[in-house]
């Protein structure tokens, strides 16, 4: 069984599920983070929706590269969680279905493609209080533990 983080879903709303990477990043102390400005400022997890046809690799490459303009490497999966939520990007209620790896932040090419995003580096401890939702600070803490044994 897969962890559910967030809100319950409600009975009476239909949700479409919405497969996803996500990316916890640490390098020199730090983890890179994303700021989503749109609809309003949220810290994320650098990653995003896998498209059709696309796998999950290919994916958190490509959204890593999208939301951060960094390239990875080494990619290991740490974990899933799932979450229901409303993406007014979208105008989708969606069953998130958010598969987290760990990866190492390899090398800055671009600043991040994707409109309305910025990259951050963060303390671990401080991404456990500000990433947007409870799935991702989770994965977070795993690493804020992990670096505390170094």
């Amino acid at each position: 069984m897969i962890r559910r983080f967030g809100d319950t879903p409600e009975k009476s709303q239909s949700y479409r599920r919405r497969p996803g990477v996500y990316a916890v990043l640490p390098r020199d102390g730090k983890l890179l983070v994303t700021c989503q400005h749109d609809p309003d400022p949220d810290i994320q997890l650098p990653g995003g929706g896998i498209d059709p046809g696309e796998s999950p690799l290919p994916a958190l490459h490509r959204e890593v590269m999208e939301e951060t303009g960094w390239t990875i490497s080494q990619p290991r999966k740490l974990g899933a969680f799932r979450r229901f939520a409303y993406m007014p990007e979208y105008d989708l209620w969606a069953e998130k279905l958010c598969h987290i790896y760990i990866a190492r932040p390899a090398r800055q090419i671009c600043a991040p493609t994707e409109p309305l995003h910025n990259a951050l580096w963060i303390r671990p401890d401080v991404a456990t209080e500000v990433l947007g939702n409870a799935g991702d600070r989770h994965f977070a803490g795993y690493i804020t533990r992990w670096m505390r044994l170094l």
